[in-house]
C-alpha cells in the first residue's frame, strides 16, 4: 500500500516486528467487548493520498494498552467534508516529516470536526483490524509504544468539540477498545504525561463522559468516580490553590529556594519551573507543570524532605504529615487531583 518496505518474512528485533503483512493472529481478550460495537467508516491512507513513510513503520508485537486523545491546535473550521478532512491528513502528515523529522504521521488515527475518520500512521488500521499488535507512533513520547494516539480536528481550550466529531470520537474509541481488550478508564488525555494544554480545557473535562458512554456501548458500566479516575493538575501562571502551593514547595525542595510557597503561580514559580525543565530535559520547556514535570518533582531523590513534607500538607486538609511517611507516586496524583478540584 505504501512502496517499497519489509517483505512477507518478519524481521523479528524482541518485542518489534517490521512487516509487510500480517498473519496467524489471535484475537484479543473480550473482557471489555460485551456490547455490540461496530468499527466506524476509516478513510485509509491510501484514500486520503498519504505519502509513503520514509522509512518502514514499527509494529510491535503486543496490543497497547491505552487510548491518548489529542486536540491538532488548528483553525475550527466550518467545511466539513470529506475533502476537508483529507486536506487536514496531508497537513499533518507534511509537518511531521517534513518539519519535524519523523517517518510518517505522528497518530495513529484523525478525527475531522466532521467527523471523518482517517488512518494517521501507515498499517495502524490493518493492526486494529487484527487486534493483537501495535503501530508504534510519535504522538506522546513515552507512550508510542503502548498507546493508540487519536488526534481531533480543532482547538477545545474554551469550546467543546462538535458533535460529529464526538460521536465519531466515541465510536472510534468503542472499538479500538473492543479489538484490544483496553478498558475505557484508559482513554485519557496527553497531558496525563506531558506538560501540555492538548486537548484542551474544554475537551480534557469531557473525557470522564467519554470514558462513560464507550464503557456504555462496551455493555460495561462504570461508575462516575471510575470515569473520573485522578490526573495530574496542570498548572499556569493564571493557577492558584493547594496544588500550585505544593508544586512551590516542591520545588524549593529540589533547590529553587528563591520560589514563595504563596499558592499563585507567578512568573517566578513559571522561571523555576522552566529552569527545572531544562536540567531534566523534558520534552517542553514551557514553565507548564503537567503529566511530565509532576512525576519527576514528586519522586526527586534528593529533595529536601521538609519542604516535600510541606508540599503534602498543603494538599492533605487537616493532616499532619511526617517527611518519614511520604506517599508513592500514584497517591501523590490522587491528593494533587482531589486538591485541584476542591474549590
Amino acid at each position: 500500500m505504501w512502496g517499497p518496505g519489509p517483505s512477507r518474512r518478519s524481521v523479528l528485533l524482541g518485542g518489534l516486528v517490521l512487516t509487510g503483512a500480517a498473519g496467524g493472529l489471535v484475537r484479543p481478550s473480550q473482557a471489555w467487548a460485551s456490547g455490540s460495537v461496530a468499527a466506524p467508516p476509516i478513510i485509509d491512507c491510501a484514500g486520503w493520498g498519504a505519502r509513503p513513510p520514509t522509512r518502514a513503520v514499527p509494529v510491535w508485537n503486543h496490543r497497547p494498552v491505552r487510548i491518548i486523545v489529542h486536540h491538532t491546535a488548528t483553525a475550527n473550521v466550518g467545511d466539513l467534508s470529506r475533502g476537508a478532512a483529507e486536506a487536514v491528513a496531508r497537513l499533518i502528515q507534511n509537518f511531521h516529516v517534513d518539519r519535524r523529522g519523523w517517518i510518517d504521521t505522528g497518530q495513529n488515527f484523525t478525527i475531522s470536526r466532521g467527523g471523518h475518520v482517517l488512518e494517521g500512521r501507515h498499517r495502524s488500521l490493518e493492526v486494529l483490524r487484527a487486534g493483537d499488535r501495535h503501530v508504534e507512533g510519535a504522538h506522546c513520547t513515552g507512550q508510542n509504544v503502548s498507546a493508540v494516539g487519536i488526534e481531533n480536528e480543532g482547538t477545545y481550550t474554551a469550546l467543546a468539540p462538535p458533535e460529529r466529531l464526538w460521536d465519531r470520537l466515541r465510536a472510534m474509541c468503542a472499538y479500538v477498545c473492543r479489538q484490544y481488550g483496553i478498558a475505557p478508564t484508559e482513554i485519557v488525555g496527553h497531558r496525563d504525561f506531558k506538560d501540555t494544554l492538548c486537548p484542551g480545557d474544554a475537551f480534557y473535562a469531557m473525557l470522564p463522559r467519554l470514558r462513560t458512554e464507550v464503557a456504555d456501548l462496551l455493555g460495561t458500566p462504570l461508575s462516575d468516580r471510575a470515569a473520573r479516575r485522578a490526573s495530574w493538575p496542570l498548572l499556569r501562571p493564571d493557577s492558584a490553590g493547594p496544588a500550585v502551593e505544593a508544586a512551590q514547595h516542591l520545588l524549593r525542595a529540589v533547590g529553587f529556594v528563591d520560589v514563595e510557597a504563596t499558592g499563585r503561580f507567578d512568573e517566578r514559580t513559571a522561571a523555576a519551573v522552566r529552569r527545572y525543565q531544562q536540567a531534566n530535559r523534558t520534552e517542553e520547556v514551557n514553565g507548564l507543570v503537567g503529566g511530565e514535570t509532576w512525576p519527576l518533582l514528586v519522586s526527586a531523590h534528593d529533595a529536601d524532605q521538609q519542604e516535600v513534607a510541606l508540599a503534602l500538607r498543603a494538599i492533605t486538609p487537616g493532616g499532619a504529615v511526617r517527611a518519614s511517611a511520604l506517599p508513592g507516586v500514584d497517591e501523590w496524583k490522587r491528593l494533587l487531583s482531589a486538591a485541584a478540584q476542591r474549590p
